[in-house]
C-alpha cells in the first residue's frame, strides 16, 4: 500500500490535516464527466441509464430490468444463508435502536403573548439510498439507509445498486432489501443512477432524498442534484483516523487500518501518535498489506494536544482513539463522522453490528455534516396562529418599509384594520 509519513509541528495541523487530503483525487476532479452523466440521463431517460450500464457496469452486455421483481426479491431471500440472515436481523434491530434515540420529538407550541407558533415535522415521500457495488456486495448499506427512513416514516424507499457484468445484483443484497422492507430495488450504480433517482424516468420515480455511501463519481452527482433532491452530504471514498498513545497495541490497530482499505480506490486510512515504535509498527503492517488502491498516512506528533488538533482540523469520518492518553481526548472531539473509544471498538463494528450508520461525512465533511439518522428524511416547519396582530404588525411595518417592501408593510397594517384594532 502506498504511503506517506509527515509531522506534526505546533501549529501545522490544519497544514498537515490538507496535505493528507491531497493524498488522493479531490472530488472536483471528475465535475465535468458527472454533469455529462447528470444531464444526459436527464433528458434520455431509461434509455441513457441503461446505455451508461452496459457501458460502465456489465462490460458491453446487455443489462437486466431496472427494476427488480417481488419474485427475485422473495427466492433471493429463501435462499440466504442462515448465518448471514441472522447477521442482517441483528444489525437491522442494533441500527433501529440506535436510530430510534434520534428521532424528532413531538410538536412544540411557543406562546408569544396572544400569538403562537407551532414547530412541527414531517417525513418525505419517497427517499432512496445508494448502495456500492464493484468490489464487493454491501447488504449493510441497505440496512443503514433503509432503517432509518423506515423509523421517520417515509412511505416509500427505494434502494439502487450498480449490477455486476452478468447484469444482475447479488443476492445477498437482494435478500437484504427483502428483510430490510424495501419498496423498489433497481439494477443501476453511478452519476447515472443518481440522476435517475433525482429527475426520474418511465421505471424510475423521482425520489425527495438520496442517501448512501459511493465513490466520487456518485457523491458528485448527489452534490450535483441536490437542490432537486435532498441528500445526507458527501459520503465517500472512505477515510480513517486512529490516534494512538504509547500503551496502545499495533496489531489489531493495523489490522483496523488494513480493513479500512479494503474499500479500494480513493480511501484514505491514516495513523497518528506521539510514540515512533507504534508508528513503525503499522509502517510494517502497511508494507505487507494488499495494494487496494488505498492510501495511508503516518503521523508523529509530538503531545496528545496536537493529536486532538490533528482530529479537529482533519474531521474524518470514522475515528478511533486508543490507549489511555488517547481515549481521554474522546469528549474533546467535536468534528467526526463516528467516534471509536477504546481497544474493543474496531471501525468494523460501525460499519456492520453496533447500532451507529455507516452512512458519515467524508472528505473532512464531518465539520458540519453528520451521519444518517432518521432526521435526513424529516422536514421541519412551522404553523403560525396570530390572534394579536396590532403589536407584530406596529413593530414590523417600518422594518418592511426600510427595505423597501410597501405592500408588506400594508399586507401585515391590513390585519389590524379587519381585527378591528384600528
Amino acid at each position: 500500500m502506498r504511503y506517506e509519513r509527515l509531522a506534526l509541528q505546533r501549529d501545522n495541523a490544519a497544514g498537515v490535516a490538507a496535505e493528507i487530503r491531497k493524498l488522493v483525487p479531490p472530488p472536483e476532479s471528475v465535475r465535468d464527466g458527472v454533469a455529462l452523466i447528470v444531464a444526459t440521463v436527464r433528458a434520455g431517460g431509461d434509455r441513457a441509464v441503461r446505455d451508461y450500464s452496459r457501458t460502465l457496469d456489465t462490460g458491453g452486455r446487455e443489462p437486466q430490468a431496472l427494476l427488480v421483481s417481488d419474485a427475485e426479491l422473495d427466492d433471493a431471500l429463501a435462499q440466504l444463508d442462515p448465518g448471514i440472515r441472522h447477521g442482517i436481523d441483528r444489525a437491522i434491530e442494533n441500527v433501529a435502536a440506535v436510530a430510534a434515540a434520534r428521532m424528532p420529538g413531538p410538536p412544540t407550541v411557543t406562546e408569544l403573548g396572544e400569538n403562537r407558533v407551532v414547530n412541527r415535522h414531517a417525513p418525505v415521500e419517497r427517499a432512496a439510498v445508494y448502495v456500492p457495488g464493484g468490489r464487493a456486495p454491501y447488504p449493510s448499506t441497505v440496512v443503514m439507509g433503509t432503517v432509518p427512513a423506515r423509523l421517520a416514516g417515509v412511505k416509500h424507499v427505494a434502494v439502487c445498486s450498480p449490477p455486476r457484468a452478468d447484469g444482475d445484483l447479488d443476492p445477498v443484497v437482494l435478500a437484504a432489501c427483502r428483510l430490510a422492507g424495501v419498496d423498489a430495488v433497481y439494477r443501476m450504480g453511478g452519476a447515472h443512477a443518481i440522476a435517475a433517482l433525482a429527475y426520474g424516468t418511465a421505471t424510475v420515480p423521482a425520489v425527495d432524498v438520496i442517501v448512501g455511501p459511493g465513490n466520487l463519481y456518485v457523491q458528485e452527482a448527489k452534490r450535483q442534484v441536490f437542490g432537486q433532491v435532498g441528500i445526507d452530504g458527501f459520503a465517500g471514498p472512505s477515510d480513517l483516523l486512529v490516534i494512538a498513545t504509547g500503551d496502545a497495541d499495533p496489531g489489531p490497530l493495523a489490522l483496523d487500518l488494513l480493513a479500512q482499505a479494503e474499500h479500494g480506490p480513493g480511501t484514505l486510512v491514516v495513523a497518528a501518535s506521539d510514540n515512533a515504535e507504534l508508528l513503525d509498527a503499522f509502517e510494517q503492517h502497511l508494507e505487507r498489506g494488499e495494494d487496494t488502491g488505498a492510501v495511508a498516512g503516518l503521523v508523529t506528533a509530538s503531545t496528545t494536544e496536537q493529536l486532538l488538533t490533528l482530529a479537529q482540523a482533519f474531521a474524518p469520518e470514522h475515528l478511533q482513539l486508543v490507549g489511555g492518553a488517547a481515549e481521554a481526548l474522546a469528549d474533546r472531539v467535536t468534528r467526526a463522522g463516528c467516534v471509536f473509544v477504546g481497544a474493543g471498538a474496531a471501525t468494523a463494528f460501525g460499519d456492520y453490528i453496533v447500532g451507529s450508520n455507516h452512512i458519515l461525512p467524508t472528505n473532512g465533511a464531518a465539520r458540519f455534516a453528520s451521519g444518517v439518522s432518521p432526521e435526513h428524511f424529516v422536514r421541519h416547519f412551522s404553523e403560525v396562529h396570530v390572534a394579536s396582530p396590532e403589536v407584530l404588525a406596529n413593530s414590523a411595518a417600518p422594518l418592511a418599509r426600510a427595505e423597501g417592501f410597501e405592500i408588506h408593510a400594508q399586507s401585515m397594517e391590513a390585519r389590524i384594520r379587519e381585527n378591528g384594532n384600528r
